[in-house]
């Protein structure tokens, strides 16, 4: 596998060199919002990132992509879609030549996740794709290879990268306000007993909970510090084997980070939890609920409890996309970044390979 270092370095220079050299990275801070194409319509499309694209400042939707024609009127009627901005999954390659669409934000089954992103990149449009970024790492390296060398920019739909309530996660942690942080717990997990699912298809999801929820335990302890893990230790279980069958029900995984920091996470599909706890001893911090898109509450403790209350808009996905429209325009990378996703991904076929092994898996960065 490529070494990270030079990977990454590669890529910057060449997207530095495309983004200067395209004329897609060409914009009018006056201009009206970036047009925004929603590629798959389920559940999240539906109620999360179509209402927040109603209030965001900087894009808005413009186009939808479905297989779906029932859906495709719907949509059109609810959201003032013209036909001209309506595709399929045979036709999408079209999409390059509609001005109306700045922005791919691909919303499909983690197995489409790469071929989606790349040819919304070759059609020359900018892309969010949705988290986990992709199946594993080599994946990811053909994504942001493919949008580097369009010009164009690439972000993971990480939303609690500008949460409010993260973010300050993220400040007490890796400025010390209550002392060096020494123990992290990050879980998160819910009920999904159904076989129908495509989640808890290995094919299409990739392993189960650790792919669609572990990201978010990951991102919590390592962003709070501000580090990256250099081992892991996980295992793996399955309680219900009518339902989990070629994949984990639950996982439990540990993560020792260079300055000494220690953080123990599940996930689970079968099972409540959501919670991110930090202590540096007597002192803690966190926030419960942490990762659902319905908003999180926090607390913390120096002496007494104390309630952690931060303003946060109606949908985390309104700062999120307007970030990467800013990102768009002023020719700046986002924070969550194709090689964010890389990373993720990289932690997690690690914990994968902990869990099937029974061994401790060394990370190199």
């Amino acid at each position: 596998m490529t070494n990270r270092r030079k990977f990454i370095k590669q890529v910057a220079l060449q997207s530095g060199a495309l983004m200067m050299a395209s004329p897609l990275m060409t914009y009018n801070q006056a201009e009206k919002p970036l047009g925004v194409a929603l590629v798959g319509l389920g559940n999240y499309s539906t109620n999360q990132l179509a209402p927040a694209l109603l209030q965001t400042k900087k894009c808005k939707l413009t186009g939808i992509v479905t297989g779906t024609p029932e859906k495709a009127d719907k949509w059109s009627t609810q959201y003032a879609i013209p036909k001209k901005n309506i595709y399929n999954y045979q036709n999408f390659d079209a999409i390059k030549d509609n001005p109306d669409i700045d922005i791919v934000y691909v919303v499909l089954p983690n197995s489409m996740h790469a071929e989606y992103t790349i040819r919304a990149a070759r059609a020359g449009k900018h892309v969010i794709c949705e988290k986990p970024m992709a199946l594993n790492t080599a994946e990811c390296q053909a994504m942001i290879k493919a949008c580097s060398e369009a010009g164009v920019q690439l972000s993971i739909g990480y939303r609690l990268y500008f949460e409010p309530h993260h973010l300050e996660m993220r400040r007490l942690g890796k400025e010390k306000i209550y002392g060096k942080v020494k123990m992290i717990e990050s879980s998160l997990g819910f009920s999904m007993a159904n076989p129908k699912v495509w989640r808890l298809n290995k094919a299409l999801g990739g392993g189960g909970a650790i792919m669609d929820l572990g990201v978010y335990c990951i991102q919590g302890a390592r962003r709070t510090i501000g580090e990256l893990p250099n081992a892991v230790t996980a295992q793996g279980f399955i309680l219900d084997k009518t339902v989990f069958k070629d994949i984990y029900e639950g996982m439990t995984f540990q993560m020792e980070f260079p300055g000494g920091t220690i953080s123990n996470s599940t996930t689970t599909y079968s099972s409540y939890v959501d919670r991110l706890h930090a202590t540096s001893g007597y002192q803690w911090f966190g926030l419960s609920p942490c990762y659902n898109a319905t908003g999180a509450y926090g607390q913390y403790f120096d002496g007494e409890i104390k309630p952690l209350k931060l303003i946060t808009p109606a949908y985390q996905q309104i700062y999120q996309m307007d970030n990467f429209a800013d990102c768009i325009r002023n020719n700046r990378k986002s924070e969550a970044s194709g090689e964010e996703g890389w990373i993720d991904l990289k932690i997690i076929e690690a914990i994968k390979k902990s869990a099937d092994t029974g061994q401790k898996v060394k990370l190199i960065w």
